[in-house]
């Protein structure tokens, strides 16, 4: 007999509420799109489809690709609980789910003669796009903001061994965006002590510890005991393969979600790939190459958006230097040699937001650096700044000649920041995967904080773009891009 949850869960009362409101926003989308589509392709006119005897008209034709658009999104589980508040992943697969249905109709259509009209579908495809990544933002942004007030969160318990289930604990802590609220830890009792980079951990108060093996009985009752929403084993958990079976099924009976945390870090999901073997799920995690393939998708790419830019900032850039020039007399533009792709040097171009003897009075300056590890130079208040080049920096306006880089081949649209050689000689190994890419204008620290982050922030953050670089990656990071310089955060 099917047996009644424990605990009346919050967690999926908000799930559902937030499913909900992305198939009204999805719904709302397309309508909005699919109606501009007709406006613009037909005007007030009526347009037909001509099937044999029978023409449509295409606001029925309208009505049926908005239908089946809105039914093919949720077949694809792009309102799946793993994306709710995964921006990145949620736009890919809304992007991807589109693409292969505008594929599909063109198959059709093609297979069966249709005459449609490609100006309706040309048009469609990307206002499409364009109303249902605005629509999924904006009902991202207010989850967010409900979950940085500290509403719309999982309790959560974590388990594993220590300090596995503490770097746990402090990773939850400082991501609220992603709805688990650690309010307890199951693990066995330690005398160790926690590690220095984690000292500044606030366990949870009603902290479980057992000087025994943990048993799958006392898991379940202390979840239920905590009314524990969401279960988070880490890769430590000192269980075996058979225990966490039978725990998977206890917490399905009660409601409760399992998460498993494999140990893997920064890997994207395209590249991890599950295999069934004797009832062992497998995970392979594919090498990170880039295909000469990708590379003439990623050069194509900068070429034309550099193009573009250049052309339509042209009046702006041309402003920009006057002002510049007129300011104290000195050159407008600051070309800095940076280090490229596999350690090659270039003369990264800027306009120039500091006096003249600016690197020259770096020296008297370094001891108040404000970066966290030394590598990086950095100050909210540089007096070496001029005044134009204060709001210039605010709104990284200064780095728009980069697209001239961009264009010679010495820099990318997206990428890691370029870095100074003085900082390359004081990498670690590891750190050194930043340079087998180009540089880039803009990137994944600069969408995630600009100059807030630390430099192991920073590092991971570029690292991770290394690793799992992709075309629609790219797009999002552009996107992102708009939004952090407008808001000008951590830009100094």
């Amino acid at each position: 007999m099917f047996k009644e949850p424990t605990v009346r869960h919050t967690q999926a009362l908000w799930r559902e509420k937030y499913q909900q409101t992305l198939r009204i926003s999805d719904a709302l989308a397309l309508a909005v799109a699919l109606a501009l589509s007709q406006l613009i392709r037909f005007g007030l006119g009526d347009g037909f489809l001509p099937l044999e005897s029978i023409p449509v008209p295409y606001w029925l034709v309208g009505v049926i690709l908005g239908l089946g658009w809105w039914a093919w999104l949720e077949l694809r589980g792009t309102r799946g609980v793993r994306l709710i508040g995964n921006g990145v992943e949620e736009t890919k697969q809304v992007v991807t789910s589109t693409l292969v249905l505008f594929g599909a109709i063109a198959i059709v259509s093609y297979a069966f003669d249709i005459p449609t009209a490609r100006g309706y579908v040309l048009i469609a495809l990307p206002l499409g796009l364009l109303t249902l990544i605005s629509g999924r933002f904006v009902a991202r942004h207010n989850l967010m903001q409900r979950r940085f007030k500290g509403q719309a969160m999982s309790r959560t318990m974590i388990i594993g061994r220590f300090p596995g289930a503490v770097e746990m604990v402090d990773e939850l802590q400082r991501r609220p965006d992603a709805g688990f609220k650690p309010v307890a830890v199951y693990m066995p009792r330690s005398r160790r002590d926690v590690p220095e980079e984690l000292a500044h951990v606030e366990m949870p108060v009603n902290t479980l510890e057992h000087g025994v093996r943990p048993s799958v009985a006392g898991i379940v009752q202390a979840c239920c005991e905590n009314r524990i929403e969401t279960l988070v084993m880490t890769a430590s958990v000192p269980l075996s393969t058979r225990e966490i079976r039978h725990l998977g099924w206890a917490l399905a009976d009660e409601h409760i979600r399992l998460v498993m945390n494999t140990g893997l870090t920064d890997i994207a999901g395209p590249r991890i790939h599950t295999q069934q073997l004797a009832g062992l799920p497998l995970i392979h995690v594919a090498t990170p190459r880039f295909t000469r393939s990708k590379k003439m998708i990623k050069r194509g790419t900068d070429i034309v958006g550099a193009s573009c830019a250049l052309l339509i900032l042209s009046p702006v850039l041309l402003v920009l230097g006057l002002i510049v020039k007129m300011h104290d007399g000195g050159p407008a533009f600051f070309a800095q040699e940076r280090v490229g792709i596999d350690g090659s040097r270039f003369r990264m171009l800027k306009f120039r937001s500091m006096y003249v003897d600016a690197e020259e009075r770096k020296a008297a300056l370094l001891a108040a650096n404000e970066s966290q590890g030394g590598v990086l130079f950095k100050m909210k208040d540089d007096p070496r700044v001029t005044r134009p080049g204060k709001w210039m920096r605010r709104y990284s306006l200064d780095e728009l000649p980069q697209f001239f880089n961009v264009l010679g081949g010495s820099m990318s649209l997206v990428g890691p920041r370029p870095p100074l050689a003085s900082e390359v000689d004081r990498y670690e190994k590891h750190v050194y995967r930043r340079l087998r890419v180009r540089p880039g204008i803009t990137g994944l620290w600069q969408v995630s904080g600009r100059s807030d982050l630390d430099w192991e922030q920073s590092v991971r953050l570029d690292l991770y773009y290394v690793e799992n670089w992709s075309p629609v990656q790219d797009m999002i990071i552009l996107l992102r891009t708009f939004k952090a310089v407008f808001a000008s955060d951590g830009a100094y």
